[in-house]
């Protein structure tokens, strides 16, 4: 009995060494060495935002015309991407009665800054907290930023175009613009040029 009771020991100190200490400490090593910025919550330009979460762009909960904006949040719309702590789907279906409503106070905010939005920016998406937006929705967004930076709509589209990043691997997903960087990118251009050239 006491041969057992001490394997039994011997073994959940092994497996405690192995699973609780080296195989987590691999697991920070590799982290670390191989993904640093992964690892530490991918944050862009020394700020606390991550480039991962969708941010939010707006003020007074309208939308800043001096800033890209992403997608809407799937908790809060009219946020866009601004409500903090909640993620998922919205799981509103067609014919719900919430989503009309939603969908057409979004679009009425995008008109009164002068934007005919695409579909991506009065819907949601599946997480609600996209950082990315595709090509399109970027571009359409360009004027209004123009106009509200008084900077030539061509450098604007000229930054969008920088900012655009191809499928993964060639082929997996779609083009997207991620809009936390898309505006890091305008605020590096609005500095280096304060008057608007």
């Amino acid at each position: 009995m006491r041969m057992h009771l001490l394997r039994s020991v011997a073994l959940t100190a092994v497996l405690v060494a192995l699973c609780g200490v080296a195989y987590p400490l691999a697991g920070l090593a590799v982290g670390q060495g191989i993904f640093h910025a992964q690892a530490n919550g991918s944050l862009v330009g020394g700020t606390t935002a991550s480039s991962l979460i969708g941010q939010p762009w707006t003020v007074n909960g309208k939308i800043d015309p001096r800033w890209f904006q992403g997608r809407p949040d799937a908790f809060n719309p009219l946020s866009l991407n601004g409500t903090a702590g909640s993620s998922g789907a919205a799981n509103l279906g067609p014919r719900s009665s919430k989503l009309v409503s939603a969908v057409q106070a979004l679009v009425a905010a995008w008109h009164a800054v002068g934007v005919n939005p695409t579909a991506d920016l009065v819907t949601t998406s599946g997480s609600g907290l996209d950082p990315d937006i595709a090509p399109a929705d970027a571009y359409v967004q360009v004027p209004m930023v123009a106009a509200a930076r008084h900077l030539p709509a061509s450098v604007v589209r000229s930054l969008v175009s920088s900012q655009v990043h191809g499928a993964q691997l060639g082929f997996l997903g779609a083009p997207y613009v991620n809009v936390l960087a898309l505006n890091e990118a305008l605020a590096a251009y609005v500095a280096a040029h304060p008057s608007g050239r």
